[in-house]
C-alpha cells in the first residue's frame, strides 16, 4: 500500500509556512489523541499519520528532501524497505513541543510511560530492547544510477549469541524473576497532567523492563546477549537515486539482547562522477567540441549515453553554443515520474595552429561575405549566451 502525502495528511499546501504545518498537526494531532479515542485503532494510526507528516515538514531539510523526491527522499523508497522511524514515545515528544510551555513539559513527563503503556499493552508484555542502527556507504555508477542495482554489502554487525540465544544468561537456571515488578517489566505510577489524573506504566528501573534478573552470566557474550560477526546483507537500490540520498533497511542493523528488536541499516548513496556527462537532476549533460568542417557542412557524432554510444546527425551550420535535447536520454526519477533527457551543449573547435597550406584556404574564405556574421547571427548567438545566466 502506497504511502499518503504527507501535505494532505495535515491538509495543508505545498508552500504552507512552519507555523501553518504546526497548526494543522496540533488540530489533528488533538482530534485522534488516544486519549480522545479509547480503544480506536483507527484513530490511533491517524495520530501515527499526522506525526509522521510533522516530523518530516517540520523539519526544513527533509521537508526539502521530500519536495524533491518524495517519500523515497526521507527514506521511504519502495524496495529499499523503508519507513518512518517514529514511534509512540516520538509522537508525544512532538505534541508537547507543539502546545509548548507548561502544557508541553507536562506532554513531555508523561510521555514515555504513556507510550510504553500503549506500545506493550498495559504492561502485559516484557520490554523488548532495540538494537542501534548502523550506517554504510554505497558508491554507484551512472549507470546503476540508471537502472537500479542490487548491492550485497558485508557489515561487521553485533549479533545474537549463538550459546545463550541472547539471553545473557549461563543457562534457564541463572535467571530469575525480578522482585521490583514482579515478572511483569513494568511499575505503575498516577499523576496529574493536563487531562487530568493519569495512570501511566513505565518500565521496571530494577531489570530494564525484562521482568527478569540475570543470576550467572553467559561466559562467551558476557551476559550482552550479543556477539560482534561479519554479515552479509542484501540491498535493493532503486533507480533515480541522488547523491548523499538515505535508503533505510529495517531490521538489518545490529541486534539486541533478550530476542530484542534489531536496529536497522542506513545506506547512504554515493555517486560515482562520470568521465563524459554531467548529472542535472534526473537531466545528463554532455559538452560536445566540433570540429568546423562538421559545423559548417553538418554530419553525424557519436555522443556517449548512459547505455553506451549514439549516433547523432548534426545540421550544416551548426552555432556554438546550440543545444540538442535526446528525449528520455537521461536518468529515471526515484519517484518514477518519468525519464530525464540528454543535453548536448555544442562548441566549435577553432584550431590554434594551421600548416601554410591551410592558411592560404582560411585567408581567401575570409573574404567570403558567407563567413562574416550578420546582425540575426549576433543577436542569436547573445540570446543563447544570455540564457545561460537566466
Amino acid at each position: 500500500m502506497s504511502k499518503r502525502d504527507y501535505y494532505e495528511i495535515l491538509g495543508v499546501a505545498k508552500n504552507a509556512s512552519a507555523d501553518e504545518i504546526k497548526k494543522a498537526y496540533r488540530k489533528k494531532a488533538i482530534e485522534f489523541h488516544p486519549d480522545k479515542n479509547p480503544g480506536d485503532k483507527a484513530a490511533e494510526e491517524k495520530f501515527k499519520e499526522a506525526a509522521e507528516a510533522y516530523e518530516i515538514l517540520s523539519d526544513t531539510q527533509k521537508r526539502q528532501r521530500y519536495d524533491q523526491f518524495g517519500h523515497a527522499g526521507v527514506g521511504g523508497a519502495s524496495g529499499g524497505g523503508a519507513q518512518w522511524s517514529g514511534n509512540m514515545d516520538d509522537i508525544f515528544m512532538h505534541f508537547g513541543d507543539i502546545f509548548g510551555g507548561h502544557f508541553g513539559s507536562a506532554f513531555r513527563d508523561f510521555a514515555r510511560g504513556f507510550a510504553e503503556q500503549q506500545e506493550y499493552g498495559g504492561g502485559q508484555q516484557q520490554r523488548k530492547q532495540r538494537g542501534s542502527d548502523l550506517r554504510v556507504k554505497v558508491r554507484l555508477s551512472l549507470k546503476e544510477i540508471a537502472n537500479g542495482a542490487d548491492k550485497k554489502l558485508k557489515v561487521q554487525k553485533l549479533v545474537s549469541c549463538t550459546h545463550c540465544n541472547g539471553s545473557g544468561a549461563k543457562d534457564s537456571n541463572s535467571v530469575k524473576t525480578c522482585p521490583t515488578c514482579r515478572g511483569r517489566g513494568i511499575v505503575t505510577q498516577f499523576q496529574r497532567t493536563i487531562l487530568g489524573s493519569m495512570q501511566t506504566q513505565s518500565y521496571c528501573p530494577n531489570c530494564n523492563g525484562s521482568g527478569k534478573i540475570i543470576t550467572d552470566r553467559c561466559q562467551y557474550c558476557g551476559g550482552q546477549g550479543v556477539t560482534r560477526a561479519e554479515d552479509v546483507v542484501q540491498v535493493h537500490i532503486p533507480a533515480g537515486v541522488e547523491n548523499n540520498m538515505q535508503l533505510t533497511m529495517r531490521g538489518k542493523g545490529n541486534s539486541a539482547p533478550n530476542g530484542g528488536i534489531n536496529g536497522d541499516l542506513l545506506v547512504l548513496i554515493e555517486e560515482e562522477p562520470h568521465n563524459e556527462l554531467l548529472r542535472d537532476g534526473s537531466d545528463l549533460i554532455y559538452n560536445l567540441l566540433l570540429d568546423v568542417p562538421t559545423a559548417i557542412l553538418g554530419g553525424t557524432v557519436e555522443i556517449p549515453t548512459v547505455e553506451g554510444k549514439v549516433k547523432v546527425k548534426i545540421d550544416k551550420g551548426t552555432q556554438s553554443g546550440k543545444v540538442l535535447r535526446l528525449r528520455n536520454k537521461g536518468l529515471p526519477s526515484v519517484n518514477s515520474y518519468g525519464t530525464g533527457d540528454l543535453l548536448v551543449n555544442i562548441g566549435i573547435y577553432i584550431p590554434e595552429n594551421l600548416s601554410s597550406d591551410e592558411k592560404r584556404i582560411f585567408e581567401q574564405f575570409q573574404a567570403s561575405p558567407n563567413f562574416k556574421p550578420n546582425a540575426s547571427s549576433r543577436n542569436s548567438f547573445f540570446e543563447r549566451f544570455k540564457r545561460m545566466f537566466e
